[in-house]
């Protein structure tokens, strides 16, 4: 039988994820000879033998690899037959195009956990187990080709058990570049409040102990620290509440398993896939009443942000706690980075936290938990941070590299390489050095770790964010301005892998416009070259500028005084008798004069207006909080009934006036419609008004496809409602469910505005 040798090249997540040893066993089955190699791009791989053998091989290389690799492209040429030779695994190979992808970090997996629970075990309760199917990748990594010497264990030589496991391909740890055991690995200690080390032979069971005794204990994880107190304790809660200057942002709750958390939380069958992926997310679920929870770990919510344990040692401080639910929330204080080092952490945390239940592996890049609600039965991202970075996005075009630096709230940055866009993980809010300086080093480690020479920047039109001013500072490179809500649709549609034109539906808080007013409440028809704004929320004032966004009272009375002027104080509603009327003669002779008070479309501003209205939330201690609790107070409220939102021309466009809204509101709270009634009567408004709107341009341009985008459409209601609404009326509707909706997604929109010439 003739022997053919065949070259082939293996692109995507294939490093860390078993896929050498997996070449390796589909070669060695077969009989074949040759040799299998990282490489800077992937994976290089010669085998020689029967020609029969080595199409086998090929055909099941892709269709049979581990479920951590991620094969983006398979390249195969034909070599001339070598003499004789055996099969080996080389060592990795460098001096080729960097084309290689890091993988995410894993939650441990079930052989992993089986062994942790032996006590005949050698790895028996070690809370650094792991091997090629689970554990840390990205945020131990330094560099690629991922390899140990390039990550944070190269800190720890491996025992001659572990090496031998490491160097066998077939044993499920070969080149697991994290693998280690209580002889040669990382160690966990537990620390005070001032950093002493607690003499115990039990650090976990200690923290554990702790924590059920009320105590707040900084955990370190696989991105960061998280602050941990007992989830069912009110004064616990209330304790680290008033420590992390986190008024009302809900906490994320972790639980041992999915029982647990159905006790509290409704868990429907896509949120349990969820919540047991590899990725293990915080997933968003009705909770439960009565519930054990604290109510302060999420006050006026109707909604808790659950997840599983994803490490060794989350899973041995459950199996040591008596509390069934604990508080993880990020470890900062409130709109800081999260802390990653142990001298950070304890410096950062002094005061905040009890007790450090640290170890000595050390983090190579910060990553938040990511954040996913289930909306019309499928994931909806609202923060794609650990267990998604740095899995690619695939594109459906080729363009030029381009660097994306997003935009200033929930930034992230984007690059994009020939087919695929990598998102960053969640940067945060650029309002203070801490977060700044961490954009900076996520800019750098992509970069460095993709290879990738951008030759266009793109950032937000806004003149005064922080990434913009970064981007505008770049010497050598082109910089595209991008307008923050042709970036939202760009990015819906990027993500589905469609070309426009499309009609493009973005609603959310604060988008510079063209017209250099505050935009959010848009329809454009939008391909990824250009947009037209073809419809938009009626401009109101925002008196105060950014103390409206703090203060939704200001939205309420700017929307009062538009459309009733001075006999707003006749009209005989809670909102209004309680006004101080000091202060709101100072902001009515504000937008009389129209000092401080520039003109904006936002629908987050008009449910700020509504929510602070209907008494729900004057002033907000997070970003979107009255526009949450607007939605949250729908609580059980069914109907079709909406106020009426006209939709009239408006020059070259149409303008949505919110005129009758505000009559009927009025009329509402004066006969003292149950509040519930009258936030499902304005989510329904947004619906049919929108719904209507699409319709109108559809007969003007004949498009039949929408794209949903922007924060708005994490409301729940809106997006699954606007979408059958949709739907039913025959429109091709497009939404995210790979990056956020939210400005988390606006880098990739940014990204595709650019490479397609603007």
């Amino acid at each position: 039988m003739s022997e053919v040798r065949k070259g082939i090249e293996v692109f995507g997540i294939v490093q860390g994820v078993g896929f050498r040893p997996h070449a390796y066993r589909l070669a060695s089955e077969r009989q074949l000879i040759g040799t299998i190699a990282n490489t800077g791009a992937g994976v290089a791989i010669d085998v020689q033998g029967p020609r029969q053998a080595v199409a086998d091989f090929l055909a099941h290389l892709a269709t049979d690899a581990p479920p951590l690799a991620r094969i983006t492209g398979v390249k195969v040429r034909d070599l001339p037959d070598r003499a004789n030779g055996n099969l080996r695994i080389l060592p990795s190979r460098e001096g080729v195009e960097r084309r290689a992808l890091l993988s995410a970090d894993v939650a441990v997996c079930d052989d992993c956990l089986r062994e942790l629970a032996d006590p005949a075990d050698r790895r028996y309760r070690y809370p650094f187990i792991n091997c090629t199917n689970c554990g840390p990748r990205f945020t131990i990594a330094h560099d690629i080709p991922y390899d140990r010497h390039r990550t944070t264990m190269a800190a720890f030589p491996m025992c001659p058990d572990c090496l031998r496991e490491y160097e066998e391909p077939r044993d499920r740890r070969f080149h697991a570049q994290a693998n280690a055991c209580w002889a040669c690995g990382p160690q966990v200690a537990l620390w005070d409040g001032d950093g002493r080390c607690l003499e115990t032979s039990d650090p976990i069971a200690e923290a554990a102990a702790r924590l059920d005794a009320g105590a707040v204990v900084a955990v370190k994880g696989l991105g960061g620290f998280h602050l941990a107190v007992d989830a069912t304790d009110d004064e616990a809660v209330r304790r680290l509440r008033r420590r992390k200057g986190r008024v009302g942002k809900p906490f994320a709750v972790m639980a041992p398993d999915l029982d647990t958390i159905a006790a509290f939380c409704d868990v429907g069958e896509e949120a349990r896939r969820l919540l047991a992926t590899p990725e293990r997310p915080i997933v968003l679920l009705p909770e439960r009443k009565p519930s054990p929870i604290a109510d302060d770990v999420a006050p006026r919510q109707a909604r808790l942000g659950v997840f599983l344990p994803y490490t060794p040692l989350h899973h041995l401080l459950f199996q040591a706690c008596r509390s069934r639910a604990l508080v993880m929330t990020s470890a900062n204080l409130s709109e800081e980075p999260i802390a990653i080092h142990n001298d950070e952490a304890l410096r950062r945390l002094h005061g905040l936290a009890d007790l450090f239940l640290v170890h000595d592996r050390k983090i190579a890049r910060r990553c938040d938990d990511s954040v996913v609600a289930v909306v019309a039965g499928r994931p909806r991202p609202f923060r794609r941070s650990r267990g998604y970075v740095p899995v690619p996005i695939p594109l459906h075009v080729e363009g030029p590299p381009v660097l994306a630096v997003g935009g200033e709230l929930k930034n992230t940055v984007c690059f994009t390489k020939g087919r695929l866009a990598f998102l960053s993980q969640h940067v945060g809010d650029l309002e203070n050095a801490e977060t700044y300086a961490s954009f900076e080093e996520t800019v750098a480690h992509l970069q460095r770790v993709l290879r990738i020479e951008p030759e266009v920047v793109a950032c937000d039109l806004h003149p005064d964010y922080f990434a913009t001013r970064w981007a505008l500072a770049r010497k050598g490179v082109r910089c595209v301005g991008v307008q923050h809500h042709h970036a939202h649709i760009a990015s819906c549609m990027a993500e589905n892998r469609i070309e426009g034109p499309v009609i493009g539906l973005a609603l959310d808080g604060t988008g510079y416009g063209t017209d250099g007013r505050i935009w959010g409440g848009e329809a454009l028809v939008a391909d990824y070259a250009a947009f037209e704004r073809v419809a938009h929320l009626a401009y109101v004032p925002m008196p105060g500028g950014e103390a409206a966004i703090r203060e939704p009272w200001r939205m309420a009375l700017a929307y009062l005084a538009h459309h009733f002027k001075r006999s707003l104080f006749d009209l005989a509603v809670p909102f209004v008798e309680q006004l101080d009327r000091g202060r709101a003669d100072v902001l009515l002779q504000m937008l009389r004069r129209g000092v401080n008070s520039p003109l904006t479309s936002s629908c987050g501003r008009l449910f700020d207006a509504v929510a602070a209205l209907l008494g729900i939330r004057q002033r907000v201690t997070y970003e979107g909080q009255a526009a949450i609790e607007l939605e949250m107070a729908i609580d059980g409220a069914q109907g079709d009934a909406a106020y009426p939102l006209g939709i009239v021309p408006h020059g070259a466009c149409w303008q949505i006036d919110t005129q009758a809204l505000f009559e009927h509101l009025v009329a509402d709270l004066r006969q003292g419609v149950p509040t519930g009634e009258m936030s499902l009567r304005f989510h329904n408004a947004l619906v049919h008004a929108f719904a209507r709107l699409a319709g109108l341009v559809r007969e003007r341009t004949g498009l039949q496809r929408v794209c949903l985008s922007g924060g708005s459409f994490q409301n729940a209601y809106l997006l699954a409602h606007l979408q059958s609404r949709l739907l039913s009326e025959g429109f091709a509707v497009y939404t995210h469910e790979r990056v956020p909706a939210g400005d988390g997604g606006l880098s990739l929109g940014q990204a595709m505005v650019a490479a397609h010439g603007r």
